[in-house]
């Protein structure tokens, strides 16, 4: 267990809401297994103050390392002075930790924590056609991915259709030939693999992002939610016989990842 002190190194997760988040004690516990005295703790911020939060947290000297949730993922990119190659693809950050001038390095490791849960649970991504719903930032990250796992097709929609072309197009340089398409609604037909990268479904009055009575028992869903776990769409899918993957799944790939990049890893 940490014992917080004057030597801690604090680690934040920003976010609007926070109380859903499960990353702080699950990376506190990574850095205490690692032999570190460092923490993680939950800050809500609002996306109108965020840029003053991060530019006077980044005066503490004794603050290491951003972890960002929604809705900050592009707004936390601005502050990076230097970016990892996908981070910079994809305009969106949700690490970032010190160079050695005190400035921030930023990189996105939603994809690949979303490809590697989809693959614990069952649902290996290539060769399937996937729809995608959401081209925020989570999912931004999670469009790059899955087409860096090979799947045959990605169809994307999402509410603002400004923001899903926005994505495609910045895809499409990269997509190796890989057929995108946007729609005008989440329609998963002829798909089979559904990811849900957007908030609905954290209330119980949400819509559910794709029609429920369009799933079929050969596709996996996958949920970026992690409160509750199981949300309706997932429901709805177990109920048919469909493989899911949850948000928790998602977190837990993620842990190590964001462990090893906030202690200085690649």
């Amino acid at each position: 267990m940490t014992v917080l002190d004057g030597a801690t190194r604090l680690h934040l997760i920003l976010g609007d809401p926070i109380a859903q988040v499960k990353s702080p004690g699950g990376v506190t516990r990574c850095f205490a297994a690692r032999g570190r005295n460092a923490a993680m703790l939950p800050v809500h911020v609002t996306a109108a103050e965020f840029d003053d939060f991060v530019r006077g947290a980044s005066l503490a000297r004794n603050l290491d390392g951003l972890t960002i949730t929604v809705p900050h993922k592009f707004a936390a990119a601005r502050h990076c002075a230097t970016l990892t190659e996908r981070a910079q693809l994809l305009g969106a950050v949700n690490v970032m930790r010190r160079n050695p001038d005190r400035s921030w390095h930023g990189d996105m490791l939603d994809g690949a924590g979303m490809v590697a849960a989809i693959r614990a649970c069952g649902g290996e991504p290539a060769g399937r056609h996937a729809l995608l719903v959401g081209a925020g930032g989570a999912g931004t990250a999670i469009a790059q991915a899955l087409l860096e796992a090979g799947v045959a097709s990605l169809a994307l929609h999402d509410a603002d259709p400004a923001r899903a072309e926005a994505l495609l197009a910045r895809l499409r340089p990269v997509s190796g030939g890989v057929p995108l398409r946007g729609l005008a609604a989440a329609e998963p037909e002829g798909c089979t693999l559904v990811v849900n990268a957007t908030p609905a479904g954290m209330r119980p009055e949400d819509p559910l992002p794709v029609p429920p009575e369009r799933l079929r028992a050969d596709m996996f869903v996958a949920d970026v939610i992690t409160a509750p776990e199981v949300t309706p769409l997932l429901a709805a899918a177990r109920a048919l016989g469909c493989g899911t993957s949850t948000g928790v799944d998602m977190f837990g790939a993620q842990v190590e990842l964001i462990a090893d990049f906030l202690l200085g890893g690649a």
